[in-house]
């Protein structure tokens, strides 16, 4: 399965995994590079140290490409850029910030950039930054999410029809004609998080792992837009954000009831009560917790099958 992004990142699948905060480390992202994808170590829960000790951890278990997710608003940003440059990490994708600011000095490095966006406009501002690829993130996905509420359906196509750079569509995409489906909108590549989050290398708590197989369709919601947007699943800590909420609550109220280290709670220590539990919509597909490399074969399967069926029509 060739695409620009296969190439670009010298990958078997255009399936990249995505790079989530606490659920992220060097185990999940060598075992998707392993199958045959791009795994990605997530940054943004990690002190320095940490970072450091999962490329070097992520480099001694595979001898394929990886990368480090980069949220520009992490509060030692240029630490960790100084870190991914010295271990000579290949592939950087970046998020929640303007590209424009480190893209040029990455490239010079050597170093493939994407960016995640979710909107057709941030999207051309990516590419005039310079980066190599765009995540175009639908409303669908976990985490941290657009305040523009276009799902992954509608934002494909237009920002595949506005940028000249390959596309890697995320958000609600968990199955090989998940991944049919993205290819035929024109993306070249998508991105899977929730998936991945179920796994057995991935790094989330266990408790919160068994969430997410139990949440049904319904279960996740998009909250906090105050603040920043996220996805997450209802839990006692959701109904108290959304009372705040229905009540008019100012910016510095809900700063005040997310405190520290909600999202660890949730999905490190595994407080599935108080903690913040982000994920996405798809969760009500994902019904088991498997080894990566089934999971990616599954999807291929799947992706093979699914071309088979579509061509009879």
């Amino acid at each position: 399965m060739k695409t620009r992004i296969t190439e670009l990142f010298n990958i078997k699948y255009p399936i990249v995994q995505g790079g989530m905060i606490w659920c992220s480390d060097w185990h999940l992202a060598s075992a998707v590079s392993e199958a045959g994808g791009l795994g990605l170590i997530g940054a943004g829960s990690m002190y320095p140290e940490q970072l450091i000790e999962n490329i070097q951890k992520a480099k001694a278990a595979t001898t394929k490409p990886f990368g480090v997710n980069l949220p520009l608003i992490y509060p030692q940003i240029e630490e960790h850029i100084k870190i991914i440059v010295e271990n000579k990490v290949p592939i950087v994708f970046t998020s929640a910030g303007n590209p424009k600011k480190y893209t040029s000095y990455f490239k010079e490095q050597g170093i493939k950039v994407v960016h995640v966006v979710a909107n057709v406009k941030f999207a051309m501002k990516a590419a005039e930054a310079g980066v190599d690829a765009i995540v175009a993130e639908g409303y669908e996905a976990g985490g941290h999410n657009g305040l523009d509420e276009i799902t992954t359906m509608a934002l494909i196509p237009q920002v595949v029809a506005n940028v000249d750079i390959p596309v890697i569509a995320a958000g609600g995409i968990a199955t090989g004609s998940g991944l049919l489906a993205a290819l035929s909108l024109g993306a070249e590549g998508v991105q899977m998080g929730t998936l991945f989050v179920a796994s057995e290398e991935s790094s989330a708590h266990p408790k919160f792992k068994q969430a997410v197989i139990n949440a049904a369709d319904t279960d996740t919601m998009v909250t906090l837009k105050k603040v920043i947007p996220v996805r997450l699943i209802k839990n006692d800590f959701f109904q108290k954000v959304k009372e705040l909420e229905d009540k008019g609550a100012t910016r510095e109220e809900l700063d005040e009831l997310l405190g520290k280290a909600r999202a660890k709670k949730g999905m490190a220590e595994g407080d599935l009560i108080e903690g913040e539990l982000e994920i996405g919509q798809i969760s009500g597909i994902i019904n088991e917790i498997k080894p990566v490399k089934h999971i990616i074969t599954d999807i291929i399967n799947e992706f093979n099958e699914t071309k088979k069926r579509i061509c009879k029509f």
